[in-house]
């Protein structure tokens, strides 16, 4: 059974971009070195690795990419840095009054 890994990089805009793969190292080659012209990444290179989680169903992989997705930077980051306390609390999105 193979393992699928959602993954966050962070961008050199500070951004950050969520992937779903079966290799989280050879992907993080490939967004580095620019392999697929006018993705998201593409651009915004040098990234970083700042999070990762592994899966034995990609479809829950999946699930859970489109999930993050939808996360606000706060929330994202709140994941990376183990918060999952404050991962309830935190909002989608932010609405501006």
């Amino acid at each position: 059974m193979q393992n699928s890994y959602v993954y966050i990089l962070l961008c050199s805009d500070n951004t950050f971009y969520v992937g779903v793969t079966s290799d989280v190292h050879q992907r993080l080659i490939e967004h580095q070195e620019g392999k697929h012209f006018g993705s998201y990444t593409y651009s915004r290179r040098p990234l970083i690795l700042v999070y990762y989680c592994d899966f034995t169903d990609i479809n829950l992989a999946i699930s859970f990419e489109k999930k993050i997705k939808k996360w606000s930077k706060a929330k994202k980051q709140a994941l990376i840095d183990g918060r999952f306390e404050d991962l309830p609390n935190l909002a989608k999105k932010n609405f501006k009054k």
